[in-house]
């Protein structure tokens, strides 16, 4: 396949629906930017080409060009000098070179015509290009997240985790029957006068506290 049978094909694609065609979206957008790369390279080098050959023509036509005025010129003079039989040759070459530049001006045409073509050809498979990539990188992301959806899933349903709550709970309980048999040793135990004085103390120091609350909560809406 030719390259401009290759770029006429991708400028016309619907990415999307190559993509849903394909078994592999991945795989098959890689291909695609793959070949658009390859593609834009080739273009570009063959438009480089018909720069040249657009310079190469433009002075062969300036050429042609300064040749003909001077000819003009030589004819114009042979005349003053009443030489009809040079002015006339004179004219003759300046015809040929005349032939000469239009044919380099339809060859110029036809160069400025192809590059126009190229130039609009790499800015719509330029666009195709970026699309490719922008969907290459939004699948990279699906697939990134697919991935790590499928490993937690993985990982609820292997048992480890409710494992772990199990031993949790066996350890809550545990705990629990620890707590208890602490709790267990004050069971049936007299309250000592240490332990009443304790308690008054206790309930002493909570009366002032409170006492002193109520005096500034006084002082305040005085």
């Amino acid at each position: 396949m030719s390259i401009f049978s290759r770029m006429t094909d991708i400028i016309h694609s619907n990415i999307n629906v190559l993509l849903d065609k394909a078994e592999d979206p991945a795989k098959m957008v890689r291909l695609m930017i793959q070949e658009m790369e390859d593609t834009v390279v080739e273009v570009r080098a063959t438009a480089v080409k018909s720069i040249a050959d657009r310079k190469n023509i433009s002075r062969r036509l300036e050429k042609l060009e300064a040749a003909s005025e001077e000819w003009q010129e030589k004819a114009e003079f042979a005349l003053s000098k009443n030489r009809e039989d040079l002015a006339r040759a004179a004219l003759v070459a300046k015809r040929k070179l005349a032939d000469q530049a239009e044919h380099l001006r339809v060859e110029l045409a036809a160069v400025e015509e192809s590059l126009a073509k190229y130039d609009d050809d790499l800015a719509q498979l330029q666009s195709k290009l970026n699309e490719a990539k922008a969907k290459k990188k939004a699948l990279e992301i699906r697939m990134s997240a697919a991935s790590k959806r499928v490993a937690m899933r993985r990982t609820l349903n292997d048992g480890r985790i409710d494992e772990a709550m199990a031993r949790y709970t066996t350890l809550e309980r545990r705990i629990d029957e620890l707590e208890a048999d602490a709790e267990a040793y004050d069971l049936g135990k007299e309250r000592t006068l240490e332990d009443e004085f304790a308690d008054l103390a206790a309930e002493n120091g909570v009366e002032d506290e409170l006492d002193a609350i109520k005096a500034k909560l006084a002082e305040d809406s005085a």
